[in-house]
């Protein structure tokens, strides 16, 4: 039986949808949707290449669908974390390596409001305090990342030391880099800027109905 004509029509059919997976391709803002029609169009190439026998394209295509059903799986666990990241604490445990280490003695300044800032740190052990809003720092906070979001890099309050202790440093260009190489840690220091400024308007609130409510 002359299988010519199938193997001819086969050919025809599987490079017209690879066509049009590919302009579809195109289309795609996204890179998850990106990758799913990139593996279907390596299945239906492989698919066209088999009654050919074109070993070329089998291998070629098998080779790019098991780096694209990779590449899928990454961004698939990327997105399982950042949701983890938003719902939960964020462990900090990872960022530790990238992070040096210093002894801090009570009544000391690690820095004054409207220094420049270059670093942020995070709390190991003893007690800190932010001198201008009174808030106390407890073990395993991270503070000094005000510094960075601000347009000038300048400090936004003074830390003190109230009792000796640890902590772990990091510089701004670090944090950078993680920020973009882990959106997980990106979304995590988003957070935590965040919940920095509403417990410092919090507290100048507190500080102003107790200003208010005191007789004159």
């Amino acid at each position: 039986m002359d299988t010519s004509h199938l193997t001819q029509h086969a050919g025809t059919a599987g490079a017209l949808f690879a066509s049009i997976f590919v302009v579809a391709t195109t289309t795609m803002r996204t890179m998850i949707p990106l990758r799913v029609f990139a593996i279907l169009t390596n299945l239906v190439l492989i698919g066209t290449a088999i009654p050919t026998r074109n070993y070329l394209v089998i291998v070629v295509q098998a080779l790019v669908l098991v780096l694209n059903s990779y590449r899928l799986h990454q961004m698939l666990q990327l997105v399982r974390d950042v949701k983890r990241s938003v719902s939960s604490d964020l462990s900090m445990e990872w960022l530790k390596p990238f992070m040096t280490e210093r002894k801090c003695a009570a009544n000391e300044v690690l820095f004054y409001k409207d220094e420049k800032a270059d670093s942020m740190f995070y709390i190991v052990s003893g007690q800190f305090r932010l001198v201008e809003s009174g808030i106390e720092l407890p073990v395993g906070a991270i503070v000094g990342e005000l510094g960075m979001l601000s347009p000038s890099n300048l400090r936004t309050q003074t830390l003190e030391c109230i009792e000796g202790g640890v902590i772990l440093s990091v510089s701004y260009t670090q944090v950078e880099q993680l920020y973009v190489q882990n959106p997980a840690f990106g979304f995590y220091f988003l957070r935590l800027a965040s919940a920095r400024l509403f417990q410092n308007i919090d507290t100048l609130e507190q500080r102003l109905a107790s200003a208010a409510a005191k007789p004159a």
